[in-house]
This record gives structure tokens, sequence and C-alpha cells, in this order.
């Protein structure tokens, strides 16, 4: 009779850890401790580099909240499961995504929401199921990032933040659909339902407003306008289909006047992607009385509150936000998948940097320096 299999056991790899806010990653030898109940250990394959990454790696915010592992937008293969988990198998493709879907709890049935009770954005540098950390160094807790820490050969998730693709896709690309591109064609599609012959204007154009201008033209939208303080967006966001470019920096005049007269009088959708407070306000202002739509995407480094002129709403204008794109991700992001593998949706064009995993805090580097669009890590096979 064959012996039942044996129970996963500790692991020790390498992991980019931080020590302190905005501290160059160190590599140490961590212990990764084996997957609980319905959660998955993952040898991570490929990570991108998101910009909350760097954000969240340089605020002073939670400074009990080191050592950390960040990473979240990630691909890799299961390597072990923990007691209850039935969808993944070892060897399993999977991509990470760092709100959850549990299936079972008010929002996931609503069919109209993916804020997840039960697997939502996790801030306390814990998995979700225990509030405990599934990394140590010496003993001692390792913090996590939105429960995927990615930063990592190998990490543990909870199977309901984790969706499973075929093997025959690229890890190293579309690890960018568990956050970035997924967000802004989300925004563009689910949130704002842009409709054909529209006008849009973009705030910021990254990762996220490049993909939000791509689904902009994918929807049929009229105008596209992209607005960002780096010139050299400009070429790389007709590639996405934006039609008109504004460099604010340029400006002798408020950049909304200008929008309104390219618009005649304001634009149906605008999308804050930034993650500016005060561009949620210039963006309303950019967008059509009566029936203008401001999405925020971005997340604010400073000044969480957004202020407004109550006119601008009194005027018929409506301020949304938008987590992860409204996707609901298990449900969803196999569709996403499906149209990157059939050349529906561009994710190729969005990597400007291809890095070892040694090479992590280069990586960082260029984005700090808005060298970089996105910088996909490889890790040591």
């Amino acid at each position: 009779m064959d012996a039942a299999p044996s129970a996963p056991a500790a692991i020790t790899c390498r992991a980019a850890v931080a020590w302190g806010p905005g501290q160059a990653l160190v590599m140490e030898d961590v212990e990764v401790a084996p997957p609980g109940a319905m959660e998955i250990r993952v040898k991570v394959v490929s990570t991108s580099i998101c910009r909350s990454d760097v954000t969240q790696w340089q605020s002073t915010a939670q400074p009990d909240l080191f050592p950390r592992i960040f990473g979240h937008e990630a691909s890799g293969v299961v390597e072990s499961v923990g007691e209850g988990v039935t969808e993944f198998q070892v060897g399993d493709h999977a991509l990470t995504v760092f709100i959850g879907e549990c299936m079972s709890c008010k929002h996931c049935v609503s069919g109209k929401s993916n804020m997840c009770q039960k697997l939502g954005l996790e801030r306390k540098g814990v998995m979700h199921s225990d509030q405990k950390t599934r990394f140590s160094i010496g003993g001692k807790p390792v913090f996590h990032y939105c429960a995927v820490s990615s930063f990592s050969e190998y990490t543990v998730v909870h199977s309901g933040c984790a969706v499973k693709v075929s093997p025959t896709v690229p890890m190293d690309r579309i690890c960018l659909l568990s956050c970035g591109v997924s967000a802004g064609l989300g925004a563009a599609w689910n949130v704002a339902d842009i409709s054909k012959g529209s006008s849009v204007v973009i705030f910021g154009l990254g990762t996220v407003g490049l993909s939000v201008a791509q689904g902009a033209k994918l929807r049929g939208a009229s105008k596209i306008i992209g607005v960002d303080t780096n010139p050299d967006k400009e070429e790389k966001g007709k590639a996405f289909g934006v039609t008109d470019f504004i460099n604010p920096g340029e400006l002798s005049e408020p950049v909304q006047q200008v929008i309104k007269r390219l618009t005649d009088g304001g634009a149906d959708y605008s999308f804050e992607c930034v993650g500016d407070t005060g561009v949620v306000s210039t963006a309303l202002q950019s967008c059509s009385d009566g029936w203008g739509l401001t999405v925020t995407l971005g997340v604010p480094k400073t000044k969480p509150e957004v202020s407004s002129h109550y006119g601008l709403l009194l005027s018929g204008r409506t301020l949304k936000g938008s987590l992860f794109g409204g996707w609901r991700p298990k449900s969803d992001i196999p569709s996403l998948v499906d149209k990157y593998t059939n050349k529906e949706i561009q994710v190729d064009g969005l990597v400007t940097h291809d890095m070892s995993f040694s090479d992590i805090n280069k990586g960082l580097e260029l984005m700090l320096e808005n060298r970089c669009l996105r910088c996909v890590i490889h890790m040591p096979h």
C-alpha cells in the first residue's frame, strides 16, 4: 500500500527584504512556512514592479511593518497545497492577486462588486486566515505585502487570491494582468463603461493610464486625450490609442481649460491615474456638465482627502473610485488572459525592462526616476 503523501515542510529560499522605509532591499535567506488551510505555496516565476510597491516601500506610515517583502504583480507555479484546497494542484500555473474572491460573502454573491469581505485588500502585513506571517528570518516574522509578497523565490497565498492559468501563456508577461493592466482596462470597461464615439481624458500615462487608453480605444472612443508631465509619454500614448497629448508643464493656462476647448465643454469620461487627490479635482473639472464621469484609480502618496467645489457635482458630474478595475479576480481574470492569448489586448508593449532577481533594486530606482513603465523581474529557475 502506498504511503500517504507527506505534509509540506518549511523551505528556505532567497527573498528581497525591505528592512525599513525606502531602504534598499537586501537579499536574505528566509524561511517560508508550509501553506495553511486553504492556502497554496507558489514558486514565483516572474514578478513586475508596480508603482504601489514603490509607494508603500517608501512610506513611513506603517514603520512597524518592517522587515517586509513587497511585490504583488506575479505569476508562478504551485509548489504545494494546504488542507482543503481542491482547485489547485502541484504544478499548476497561477497568477497572484492582491484582492481575493471567496465566492460566498455578501459582495462576492452580489455580482455587483469585487470587494470581498473575507479576502479584501490586506493592510496589516499578515495572512487573512490567522493574522500571522508565513515568512521568518532567524525565527522572527517578516511581514507580507497585500497578502502576496512576490519579491521572494517562494511565497504563500490564500487559494482565493490566486487564479489558475494555462501553462502555455508566457509567465513573464501575464503577470501584468494581476494588477496594472487589469486595473486600467476594467476602469474603462466595467466602471466607466465607455461608449462608442465618446471623449476621454486620462491624467497620468503610466501602465494603468495607458491601459485605460487601450480600453477606451477598443470601445471606440473618438477622442482620447493623454495628460502627462513627461514628454516621452506622447509617443507611447499613441501606441495605446491616445489621440491628443497635453503636457501641463508647457501650458500657460489651467489644463482643464484646454480640455474643455478640445471636447466642446468637457470630456464624457476622465480618469485620474496619477495618485494625487489634487488631480482628482482637476479631472472632475475637465469632464462635461450633465453626464461627465470621473474615475479615480491612483493611490495618493500624501493628502488622502479629496476636495472639490460642490457645484461640479450639482451640475451632474459623477466621481467614482475603482479598485482592480471592478474585476472579480477568479471569475473575470481568466477571460482577460484569453484576450491576451488571442492578441485582443496588448500587454508586452508596457514592459520596458526585464531584469534578474539580483537586480531588483535597479528596477526600483528606474520606477523612482520615472524611467520605466513595467520592469519584470525574472526569478532564478
